[in-house]
């Protein structure tokens, strides 16, 4: 039985969607809860009253981590809030899709700020604290189209592809003082975001999927307990495929 009490979590972009899943699995199991939102503060208010409910410690915090002082900033009030940082779940992202030829500059930046260098950011942030601890457990939250790529998502697929990288290299970095870095590859999950996609691009990539449904938020949140737990403490440098067999 997986067991994370005691341990304290940061989960970026967790006032909805897969992050609030992600927030509310590692709560269940026992860990206190730092919920990072960029926009809705009524949802990251809602989240963090469903993680008391569970009996742990929660607190939401603004930040925007696509800027590096604001998360320097961000990781020395939960450190100081709750006494340390155990998880650091990178979630955070966005979609701003187009094909190529009309993908403005600034799209493609963007994008790339908030889903790469974000998380760039708050490893950055929390990098020294895991050391002196020998301890920690880094999840970045990746995509099927970071392996794949996909057609009118030339900058997502590129920030998720270099989640990847990233992992992989800061696993080398910090395998040595016990710290695990691992990622998950979501496939299609239902979420507000897939939700507002047309129908028919709905059923086209169900259509893909060799189980023929949508994963579910829950179905991310319990590889990243997993990733976070202590029965995965020799695994690092691992991407996860959560998709149904999308991207086999």
């Amino acid at each position: 039985m997986m067991d994370l009490s005691g341990k304290n979590a940061v989960v970026t972009g967790s006032s909805r969607g897969i992050g609030k899943a992600i927030a509310l699995k590692l709560a269940s199991l026992g860990a206190n809860v730092a919920v990072i939102y960029a926009g809705n503060k009524e949802k990251a208010d809602e989240t963090v009253a469903e993680i008391e409910a569970l009996g742990v410690k929660s607190k939401a915090y603004s930040c925007d981590v696509s800027d590096f002082n604001n998360a320097q900033t961000l990781v020395k009030e939960v450190i100081a809030e709750f006494g340390g940082i155990d998880i650091l779940v990178n979630n955070a992202g966005i979609v701003k899709d187009g094909l190529v030829l009309s993908m403005k500059e600034e799209d493609f930046d963007k994008v790339i700020s908030v889903n790469l260098k974000g998380a760039f950011h708050m490893i950055k942030s929390t990098y020294q604290h895991f050391m002196k601890k020998r301890y920690g457990r880094i999840i970045n939250i990746s995509s099927v189209v970071g392996i794949n790529g996909n057609a009118g998502q030339a900058n997502y697929a590129s920030a998720k592809a270099g989640l990847i990288g990233l992992t992989k290299s800061v696993a080398k970095e910090l395998a040595a003082r016990k710290v695990t870095v691992n990622a998950v590859a979501p496939g299609f999950i239902e979420t507000d975001m897939t939700g507002s996609m047309p129908e028919k691009a709905k059923e086209a990539a169900l259509a893909a999927i060799p189980m023929k449904r949508a994963g579910q938020g829950e179905d991310i949140a319990n590889a990243v307990a997993f990733l976070a737990s202590d029965e995965a403490s020799y695994i690092t440098g691992e991407v996860i495929k959560v998709d149904g067999g999308m991207a086999i």
